[in-house]
């Protein structure tokens, strides 16, 4: 069975999507919340990435240890993400950014 990748190598197949912010916007923003009295709550969120919905269609090969028997050529359509699918990170921004400005709030480069 021949597999038909929708990417294109060279143009989108090593397309890797990673936001950072910067360790001085950081630190200005302990400094104003320690300049001005506030109280600041830290959220961790490991699971942030299981929560996100793709635009686009995913498939993926049945893991090596659950591939059903005489079912061995099919593969999995993804509705939501897995841990390791570098696409997670770019839709799960889309998404936050797309809360935030609901808000009236922007993101600044």
């Amino acid at each position: 069975m021949e597999k038909e990748f929708t990417q294109i190598e060279g143009v989108d197949y090593g397309e890797i999507f990673s936001p950072m912010v910067r360790f001085a916007s950081i630190r200005l923003f302990l400094a104003m919340v320690a300049h001005l009295d506030l109280e600041l709550f830290q959220m961790d969120i490991k699971t942030t990435f299981l929560n996100v919905s793709f635009e686009e269609e995913i498939y993926m090969d049945q893991p090596i240890d659950f591939v059903l028997k005489g079912q061995e050529d099919k593969v999995y359509h993804l509705k939501r993400s897995i841990y390791g699918l570098q696409q997670s990170s770019k839709s799960w921004y889309l998404r936050f950014n797309e809360a935030m400005t609901s808000f009236d709030l922007s993101m600044v480069s």
